[in-house]
């Protein structure tokens, strides 16, 4: 598989615009899978419920996922990317993922950060993964990096590949990547925007870019500016993340001790 992301600078507020730029730039590159970044419909920075509410769609059912799906039909290929979504009278941050036969599922984010929490639910659902054309592909998104159990999980499902739809703000993030590709020998692909969102008299959010793509090894495979619109591809070696030896006698997953990890009640 040739994996890749598309980090750019969302205008908060327009989805035609974005949705606009996304399938100028998609319709340009070589790739099977295409990673944006977390509600890159959108924006980021809302100021009540209402706003995010007035933005947020159904999932399948929205405007965004129809014209995604449009873009991977009329590319041939997938493509996962972080909206804001409305199901009755919750509100999730979630990301989609889409192929050219059509939708074929979501992640709603477990860990919200920072005012995510004044308007976003969090997901209660387990991550999940994706089987497309054989590579096995599961999603988180942003914050989810600093909870090393999710990955684990992912992991423990088969994933080759993890993609990370981020809006990442703090400034050592992308540097995690190559711990949670190495303990779980697998692919993390980070797509990361850029720019900053000054609304309703907040402070100014900047976002710190470098989106990047470790591999299982936690060498750093692909990486991009912290300020200009970038896209990366690469090839996934599904072997080299389906391969969890250290050595002869020591397997990443396999060397577990998930007896002796249950005597902790608090974890």
């Amino acid at each position: 598989m040739k994996a890749g992301y598309y980090q750019f600078t969302p205008e908060f507020g327009d989805r035609k615009k974005n949705l606009a730029a996304i399938r100028e730039k998609l319709s340009n590159c070589r790739a099977d899978l295409m990673i944006l970044p977390e509600l890159c419909t959108t924006g980021y920075q809302f100021c009540s419920t209402e706003e995010a509410r007035d933005l947020a769609e159904e999932i399948p059912g929205g405007d965004s996922v129809r014209e995604l799906t449009d873009i991977a039909y009329d590319n041939g290929k997938y493509i996962i990317a972080g909206i804001a979504e409305s199901d009755g009278g919750s509100l999730y941050n979630t990301a989609v993922i889409v192929g050219p036969e059509g939708y074929i599922g979501k992640y709603r984010k477990i860990h919200l950060f920072y005012e995510e929490n004044l308007w976003f639910t969090p997901g209660d659902d387990l991550p999940q993964v994706f089987d497309l054309d054989g590579v096995k592909v599961g999603i988180l998104i942003c914050f989810d990096w600093i909870f090393p159990e999710v990955f684990r999980i992912l992991a423990l499902e088969g994933a080759d590949l993890i993609a990370l739809p981020a809006n990442l703000v703090l400034p050592y993030c992308q540097d995690a990547m190559r711990t949670r590709s190495i303990e779980n020998k697998v692919y993390v692909a980070v797509a990361n925007r850029t720019g900053s969102e000054e609304r309703g008299g907040k402070d100014r959010l900047t976002f710190t870019g470098a989106s990047r793509i470790t591999d299982p090894k936690g060498n750093v495979i692909a990486s991009s500016p912290v300020d200009a619109e970038d896209i990366r591809i690469v090839e996934i070696d599904i072997e080299l993340s389906r391969n969890k030896e250290i050595n002869e006698y020591n397997r990443v997953l396999a060397s577990r001790r998930p007896d002796v990890y249950a005597k902790y009640p608090k974890l």
